[in-house]
């Protein structure tokens, strides 16, 4: 497999990043193209791209059917449909490449042929002032040490040893044969969620971790300072990476591991015993594998409830 890389930019409204996001890509050796889907964008954003593309060939533009807005994982999915090349890289509108993005991907992905990808780590940069505490916390995101690969999705499934940005992915496109596409129903949350697949069914390798290979801009319209939104599709992600899981055979201690989580961020809803009844066994009844597993029994609401209030009478998870 030749090492040529699809990059997919996903665009909307970011006349301001566009052009430096869409420079960073075309300058890296190893990327065969550079596949930009606006999403239906009411600046400037379409009239920039095109321009570019006059300039470099090897920039592909698209925009949805009837040129509106679907949201970041259509319009990914798109570009991943549209790309024609063997590897797929991503790197956000608002965001660049740094120098030599994809030199030391390259060596690992040709010296190890069964793997599916590698991850590295990406840093921030600041258009805006930062608020207190950002620059400590909006420093890198990355995993602290190498990780197996089949012991990534417990490290990132928990944070235990950090956070994944897609930016820093370079996988095989025969990836999202194994795991699909960008669920579509997720405003937020659908990276972790694509990432969460990847590590229970692909081997991905660390690359480079103690510097950022790509930056994230950080301004005033980021959606992942979006507080509201999270606390609603955090919920929503594991239910998407569970249901997918229980339909792709993923290991029970798996499930357990994607229940413990969602129950921890359902909890956080205080919500009445009769709520959390009903939550769970529409959960279960929807998901047979876990309806018919001891999951059922252990995360049944008055079990679990009594677990976390009296929790010496009950074994540790």
């Amino acid at each position: 497999m030749a090492f040529s890389i699809s990059v997919i930019i996903p665009a909307y409204n970011v006349e301001r990043f566009i052009e430096t996001a869409i420079q960073s890509a075309v300058r890296q050796l190893e990327v065969g193209e550079v596949v930009v889907i606006d999403d239906g964008s009411t600046d400037t954003t379409w009239a920039i791209i095109q321009s570019l593309q006059i300039v470099y060939d090897k920039l592909k533009v698209y925009q949805h059917e009837r040129k509106v807005n679907r949201g970041r994982s259509a319009t990914r999915n798109l570009g991943i449909k549209m790309a024609t090349k063997d590897y797929i890289a991503f790197l956000d509108a608002d965001d660049f490449y740094l120098e030599n993005r994809f030199k030391n991907d390259l060596k690992i992905l040709e010296a190890n042929k069964n793997i599916d990808g590698v991850y590295n780590a990406v840093g921030f940069h600041f258009y805006r002032k930062a608020r207190d505490n950002e620059k400590e916390k909006l420093k890198m995101s990355t995993v602290s040490k190498k990780i197996p690969p089949e012991e990534l999705f417990n490290s990132i499934v928990s944070s235990k040893y950090g956070y994944l940005h897609l930016n820093g992915l370079t996988i095989k496109k025969s990836v999202f044969d194994k795991v699909g596409f960008f669920n579509e129903l997720l405003v937020v949350a659908e990276d972790s969620d694509i990432l969460f697949k990847m590590a229970l069914k692909c081997q991905l390798e660390s690359g480079i971790i103690d510097r950022p290979v790509a930056i994230r801009g950080v301004h005033e319209a980021n959606i992942f300072t979006r507080e509201d939104l999270f606390r609603i599709f955090n919920i929503k992600l594991y239910e998407s990476t569970l249901r997918w899981s229980c339909k792709n055979d993923i290991p029970i201690k798996n499930l357990d591991t994607l229940l413990k989580w969602l129950w921890f961020f359902k909890y956080r809803d205080k919500s009445t015993m009769r709520k959390y009844i009903f939550y769970w066994g529409f959960l279960f009844s929807s998901n047979p594998r876990i309806l018919f597993s001891v999951l059922s029994v252990k995360y049944f609401p008055p079990i679990r409830l009594r677990k976390k209030m009296f929790p010496y009478l009950f074994q540790s998870d």
